[in-house]
């Protein structure tokens, strides 16, 4: 009889008739500190094994270290778990659906829209086709990644060693001078240009009409 007594206070003692909280309230916590409505995924962490005494209360929970929630529970038994949160918010960002070879002008059939998860890109993606269409590849781009502002340039209006305009604007008066560009450029882009009078380099914005303006 007391063997068998000992075994039932060994069974009330074991987890499986403790009174934990339950993991379901632990992860709505952790959301609901970190996700503010934005987020499209959400992952969280959390040991399916893991046993947390039941709290009296809400549980608390603050949105700690970037994708990291702190949960807590004051009475009866006072616990604090750090919990890892992943957020995912994605957004709709301009990828290409076709190589482009460096030197290439984007056109409307080599791009498209779709939603990336925006934490994951390196850099600074363009979101508006329109910003992208008739721009040129700065280098050969991959079929599938997300277009950068850095993948791209405006098409070259001037080439080097061609002849240019300098043109110098100042109180309403063009006061123009024969130059020679020093390097490529587009259009509202700067450029190096050497003044063939007086053979100094100068540096302005390419303007249409190969003329250079001088700020």
């Amino acid at each position: 009889m007391r063997t068998l007594f000992s075994l039932l206070l060994l069974l009330m003692a074991s987890p499986a008739f403790a009174d934990f909280e339950p993991l379901d309230n632990i992860r709505n916590a952790a959301i609901a500190a970190v996700a503010h409505g934005e987020a499209d995924t959400l992952l969280v962490t959390l040991d399916a094994n893991l046993q947390m005494p039941k709290c009296g209360a809400a549980l608390q929970a603050n949105g700690g270290q970037r994708g990291v929630s702190e949960v807590s529970c004051a009475a009866p038994t006072a616990w604090k778990l750090y919990v890892p949160v992943k957020i995912t918010r994605s957004q709709p960002v301009v990828v290409l659906v076709r190589s482009v070879g460096a030197g290439q002008p984007i056109t409307a059939d080599a791009i498209s829209t779709e939603k990336r998860d925006s934490a994951a890109i390196v850099g600074a993606a363009i979101y508006d086709p329109a910003l992208a269409i008739g721009r040129v590849a700065q280098r050969t781009l991959v079929a599938g990644g997300p277009l950068l502002e850095t993948d791209l340039m405006s098409p070259r209006a001037i080439r080097r060693g061609e002849a240019v305009m300098l043109v110098v604007r100042t109180g309403g008066l063009d006061v123009r001078a024969p130059g020679k560009a020093v390097g490529d450029a587009g259009l509202n882009e700067r450029v190096n240009v050497e003044n063939v009078g007086s053979h100094r380099i100068v540096q302005g914005i390419v303007r249409e009409g190969g003329e250079v303006e001088v700020q």
